[in-house]
């Protein structure tokens, strides 16, 4: 079987997270950096999208779910994403998300976490 390895870096969205009181009010930017292994189970028509995994959709529950409500803690962000692609997209098998907050201390670039997901056999 073939995998092919789809990534998203450096995806800049503006999302409501965090627990401190500044955080509550207003929005702050997260950076993503994601990879999905995606198992190829058809041969790619080139002029067919259908035959691959369309990243736009990925991409767009990637920001829904870190848009659709206040997140107090980027580790839930974190287990939200991985699920949903996991269970939106069943040809995905492994997830490697990392969500940074650029903005979280003045001296360093980002602070975030890291974490990978694979789909149970």
């Amino acid at each position: 079987m073939t995998i092919r390895r789809i990534f998203f870096s450096r995806l800049s969205i503006n999302a409501r997270i965090g627990v401190l009181e500044h955080e509550l009010r207003a929005t702050q930017p997260i950076v993503i950096d994601a990879e999905l292994d995606v198992n190829l189970s058809q041969e790619i028509n080139d002029k067919n999208i259908d035959t691959v995994l369309d990243y736009r959709y990925i991409r767009q529950a990637i920001i829904d779910e870190c848009t659709r409500e206040h997140i107090h803690l980027i580790e839930v962000m974190a287990d939200r994403v991985n699920q949903r692609i996991l269970n939106e997209f069943p040809q995905v098998s492994r997830v490697h998300l990392r969500i940074s907050k650029p903005l979280a201390f003045s001296d360093c670039a980002a602070v975030g976490i890291e974490q990978t997901n694979t789909r149970e056999s």
